[in-house]
């Protein structure tokens, strides 16, 4: 039963850490200064997200997010937003695919070869189906949270620990209810592809306890750390740097390898979901549907991509709402089939 919650709970967390939050970026835009309380919020609803789906998950022994989507929200809504799960994630991991060949680039690798070695690494993570998504979380997700949590916590102890935490200037708590809900659409696509492996109830408290715990924790340590180099963070593209220039430059390098392994577990996980939904279609090997959805995205990694995700990223949010509400509420509205 550990072992598997572990399992569960290192694909949450691989699922959550991408490129956008190991670097800063998404915790800068959407919390900063007074979000302690908002920090705490979100781990609950996370963590209670995560429940709630993997037992929907394990309830309906599933294989891909459609019967998930259809007991949450039924199934003319779930329609709609199987559409937008599927958008979301070419989109997404077609992203993740362009910014591994942009990062290795730093190495004076050419971007398109750098693209080619991202596609192809995950498409050789599938020849294991998804043992193979789920070991490479194991072996991956602990590494970045241990360094990303030396970096933090070592320049916490070089300031002596600024951190404060006064009530009455938490006045930042509904980007709790954005972020989680910004973060959903993933979560549902992996998790509910796992249903069909998913043994005792135990699992399912220990992944979801513990990824909010662990993602709660290193969030309040990481804004408060970029609260303390706010005034540089308008320099740095990535606000994580602000941070890495008191250090080697050996850490930097060390750190840009770590961002390289979020962006790869992100388009791993965008490829797992989209892959999952697929075989209802599609029969083959997992690496096989693998190589033929990357094949398909890799000429969509030369275009640019701010647009379609400004247009995108606003209108998930929104939806997206929609979609935590619903999550929430299911154990209040089916009390009995979330408990057994």
């Amino acid at each position: 039963m550990w072992a598997n919650g572990f399992k569960w709970m290192f694909l949450i967390i691989g699922t959550m850490i991408g490129a956008g939050y190991a670097s800063g970026r998404e915790l800068w835009e959407f919390f900063g200064a007074e979000s302690g309380l908002a920090i705490m919020l979100f781990s609950f609803l996370f963590a209670s997200s995560c429940f709630i789906i993997l037992s929907i998950s394990a309830k309906q022994q599933s294989s891909h997010y459609l019967p998930v989507l259809q007991e949450i929200m039924g199934k003319r809504l779930a329609r709609m937003y199987d559409c937008m799960i599927l958008i979301y994630l070419f989109s997404v991991t077609v992203i993740m695919l362009a910014g591994g060949g942009a990062t290795l680039e730093v190495i004076h690798v050419p971007y398109w070869l750098g693209t080619v070695f991202i596609g192809g690494m995950v498409v050789i993570l599938f020849l294991w189906d998804t043992r193979g998504m789920t070991s490479m979380n194991a072996l991956i997700i602990p590494v970045l949270i241990l360094f990303l949590l030396g970096v933090l916590i070592a320049f916490q102890s070089l300031l002596g620990f600024p951190i404060q935490f006064r009530v009455e200037q938490q006045h930042n708590w509904p980007s709790a209810l954005t972020f989680t809900a910004l973060n959903i659409l993933p979560l549902i696509a992996v998790l509910s592809a796992v249903g069909k492996e998913i043994n005792r109830k135990g699992e399912i408290w220990i992944a979801s306890i513990g990824s909010g715990v662990i993602l709660g924790g290193i969030s309040y340590l990481y804004n408060e750390s970029l609260l303390q180099v706010s005034g540089d963070i308008m320099l740095y593209e990535i606000p994580l740097f602000a941070i890495l220039k008191h250090y080697p430059y050996f850490m930097v390098l060390v750190m840009s390898g770590l961002l390289w392994l979020a962006i790869y577990t992100t388009a791993a996980a965008g490829v797992f979901g989209l892959l999952s939904r697929m075989r209802e279609w599609l029969k083959g090997p997992a690496w096989l549907i693998a190589l033929l959805i990357v094949s398909i995205m890799a000429p969509l990694t030369t275009i640019g991509f701010s647009t379609l995700i400004s247009i995108l990223y606003p209108l998930y949010g929104v939806l997206n709402l929609y979609v935590l509400a619903a999550i929430l509420l299911y154990p209040i509205l089916h009390h009995r089939s979330i408990v057994k």
